[in-house]
């Protein structure tokens, strides 16, 4: 199953880069020198069934001090400190510098400091990444349907766009210069929702309901990457990488690699992280 996502990973020279678990995703893209960013997968903790591997989310029920030890190795690997936000399905986003805590209320986070990384923890929801051609800022966003349909792509790139000294969210140059990552999510062969949350994005968006497709009376098959992209190319933004929607993606069919909170209502949470190195 994860050799199936190695076309999802750079060469294995650039993984030596970190101290990380070989099952572990690198976003292939093509960040500028000094951005790293990495998504976990379930493997490479300490916690018990039924959060096994590396779950980093102290609010799922899980030992604390699995958590702790967990959250301690991610530390290790990325080398500088997550910063862990409280997520609420919201469009809030923090500014971080090194006085930040963790657990703020915020559904996603931008900084310009080294040292730091915006982290966003997931188990189906969509986690992104951000940055800029310049390296100078980077965002992580947690998009579930409710923060995308709520505009946390919009509030966090308008943060971003400001610490890049670019005032205006419709501005051509700043889109331009947008680099996004899209992680693994819930797939749309997997997510099943009701007749009002296609119709909470097709007002937003008519053409929204390309990613809706009928599955049975009033319900439907979601792609959520797919509206994402959406989102992003109203904005002008077209160096979108990362999630296709593809099976590879989906962390409902994937019990081994991904958690999954649709498919076992009791998960762990993964952790996809951006920083400057």
């Amino acid at each position: 199953m994860l050799k199936r996502r190695h076309s999802l990973l750079p060469s294995p020279a650039a993984q030596t880069e970190l101290v990380m678990h070989a099952s572990w995703l690198i976003p292939n893209w093509p960040a500028p020198l000094g951005v790293r960013s990495l998504c976990t997968t379930r493997l490479g903790g300490v916690s018990a069934a039924p959060y096994s591997g590396l779950n980093l989310g102290q609010h799922v029920g899980d030992d604390p001090g699995a958590v702790a030890h967990n959250r301690a190795l991610l530390r290790q690997a990325l080398a500088v400190r997550p910063v862990f936000l409280q997520q609420v399905h919201g469009a809030q986003v923090a500014g971080l510098d090194h006085e930040a805590p963790d657990g703020q209320v915020a559904d996603a986070s931008v900084t310009t400091q080294r040292g730091l990384a915006c982290t966003v923890l997931v188990a189906d929801c969509l986690p992104v990444l951000m940055t800029t051609r310049s390296g100078e800022v980077v965002a992580a966003a947690h998009a579930g349907w409710r923060g995308l349909a709520g505009g946390v792509l919009e509030a966090t790139l308008q943060q971003l766009w400001r610490q890049s000294g670019v005032r205006s969210l419709a501005a051509d140059a700043a889109a331009a210069e947008t680099l996004v990552w899209l992680g693994p999510c819930i797939g749309p062969q997997a997510f099943e929702v009701g007749a009002d949350v296609r119709a909470a994005f097709v007002a937003l968006q008519p053409q929204a309901q390309d990613c809706f497709k009928p599955h049975g009376a009033d319900k439907f098959l979601a792609d959520l990457p797919g509206l994402a992209r959406q989102r992003l190319q109203a904005l002008g933004i077209s160096r979108i990488y990362g999630n296709d929607a593809s099976a590879a993606w989906c962390t409902v069919s994937q019990p081994a690699a991904f958690f999954s909170h649709r498919r076992d209502r009791v998960s762990g949470r993964m952790a996809a992280c951006i920083w400057r190195a």
